[in-house]
């Protein structure tokens, strides 16, 4: 059988692309524009194409009989290519029925929420893959301890798998230990509203099979539905859950805890490799599923320490120790209000005393039109606001909405609209301390030349 993706270029179509080929299958795909990560897979021995036209594809790639068709919801079903299988008899997935498939002969650790997913499933993957039990996990970043996306062991019957949310794709998998990290309203164009949106999570949890668990972050709306067998245990960073931090520290560019646990378990002195104080919270969780799994104390102790972060996830592409008066640069996935507001604030604590300088690039039309006013506030906890124009994906231009209906709620911080095509020279032209790119657009090409400029 071989499999062509369409799409596959996308964060998490890639780890599936990556797992095939070294299970033998023969890859292909489109994808609408070359970057780094088609490079890697194109030398991994992916044949891609970026032309969305059915003569692309490759003459092995042509016999229904032969052939499994895999793609994204970020695809629009008006895409030739993806046309062409359909017209012809393909069997054609989503990429969530085949990240089921995984999970269904696997045990599965499915971390969901609307944000931490990444950072926490990382966590996760990085304590297991050292442990006597492995792992093969499928993330949504590039775990910079692996440099890939993909953690494979051919020999391990666990899994672990970042549960996306969005077109409901988290409805495919059959979980042995799922993590709700938080439950923000998102993705509406979806779920319709937040009632919508709970209903989804909720669906997830009753898929967690008979004698599995559901570790879920405190303070949550979710009112879970799972199936008898099923225990529930709750986690935070402060001090209230089953799984909980004790004894935070902040010091010395590192951030300290206790771990308690149930049935009285401690373990003193953790310390996450990426210092960030909303990954207080994302390791409670990444060692309470680790140790459910079957890591042990100094396996949690050392997969955290060695974290190194997942790319796009608080990422420290300068530390200001070039020369004196050299400027930080950080960039961040963050895409959702309260992920905003956190990054901002982690940089504040940081960093203090700093002027800190925002570059946000909004994601779609829909998100901008439905959280604009919580966008503006958060980035109203910044010292000054560059905003380019939205980055559309999948999704076409709303009258009325532009990245101004977020800018000109901002307040008590400078701000400047500048398109993306001007980022670079407005970079050159002025002086920062720290700045920090946000977003879940593609900002992030940028990043390379940003550094180059301010070192």
């Amino acid at each position: 059988m071989n499999i062509y993706f369409v799409g596959a270029g996308g964060i998490g179509m890639a780890n599936l692309v990556r797992y095939y080929m070294r299970h033998g299958v023969a890859v292909a795909g489109y994808d609408r524009t070359p970057s780094q990560l088609t490079d890697e897979l194109k030398r991994e021995g992916a044949l891609l194409t970026f032309k969305a036209d059915e003569t692309e594809i490759p003459a092995g790639f042509r016999n229904p009989a032969e052939t499994l068709v895999v793609y994204t919801p970020a695809v629009p079903e008006s895409n030739p290519i993806l046309q062409y299988f359909r017209d012809n008899g393909f069997e054609v997935v989503k990429r969530a029925e085949l990240l089921g498939r995984i999970t269904r002969d696997t045990d599965a650790i499915c971390v969901a929420g609307s944000h931490g997913k990444t950072t926490t499933s990382s966590m996760i993957a990085n304590i297991l893959r050292d442990t006597p039990g492995g792992c093969t996990a499928f993330l949504g970043g590039i775990l910079r301890n692996t440099d890939s996306n993909l953690v494979l062991d051919e020999k391990s019957r666990i899994s672990v798998i970042e549960a996306d949310e969005y077109d409901r794709s988290f409805h495919r998998l059959h979980p042995w230990i799922a993590v709700v990290t938080s439950t923000d309203p998102d993705h509406l164009d979806i779920y319709g509203d937040e009632a919508g949106y709970l209903e989804g999570f909720a669906v997830f949890t009753s898929l967690i099979r008979p004698g599995g668990r559901l570790l879920m972050h405190t303070g949550l709306k979710l009112d879970p539905r799972v199936a008898e067998g099923v225990s529930i245990s709750t986690y935070s960073g402060g001090p209230e859950g089953d799984w909980h931090a004790e004894d935070v520290r902040f010091g010395e560019g590192k951030i300290t805890f206790t771990l308690a646990g149930p049935d009285g378990l401690r373990i003193e002195n953790l310390s996450p490799g990426v210092p960030v104080e909303i990954n207080v919270d994302n390791a409670v969780a990444a060692a309470a599923a680790a140790i459910m799994a079957g890591a042990g104390e100094q396996e949690v102790r050392r997969g955290l320490a060695e974290f190194r972060g997942a790319r796009r996830r608080f990422e420290i592409w300068l530390d200001g120790t070039q020369k004196k008066g050299s400027a930080i640069l950080i960039d961040d996935y963050a895409h959702s209000p309260n992920e905003v507001r956190a990054s901002i604030r982690s940089v504040k604590k940081l960093y203090p005393g700093k002027r800190l300088t925002v570059i946000f690039q909004p994601h779609l039309y829909t998100r901008t039109r439905d959280f604009a006013p919580e966008f503006a506030d958060a980035l109203s906890e910044a010292d000054h606001v560059i905003m380019p124009e939205i980055y559309p994906a999948r999704e076409l231009p709303i009258p009325g909405i532009s990245s101004m209906t977020i800018l000109d709620k901002v307040k008590n911080a400078e701000k400047t609209f500048c398109e993306r095509k001007d980022l670079l020279n407005l970079i050159k032209n002025s002086n920062f301390e720290v700045l920090m790119t946000l977003g879940a657009a593609d900002i992030d090409r940028l990043l390379p030349e940003i550094r180059d400029i301010l070192s």
